[in-house]
């Protein structure tokens, strides 16, 4: 493989991988609640 195929599809993939995480930053992100244990009167 002396046409550097291996070395042009990791630069493609790290700028794909860049542009998605850019893009990905600006989501708001997704809280998780956990539900509130209620207390225990028997104790």
């Amino acid at each position: 493989m002396a046409d550097n195929f291996l070395e042009r599809h990791r630069e493609e993939y790290e700028l794909k991988k860049a542009a998605y995480l850019r893009k990905k930053k600006h989501l708001p992100k997704i809280k998780h609640h956990l539900p509130e244990r209620p207390e225990d009167d028997a104790l």
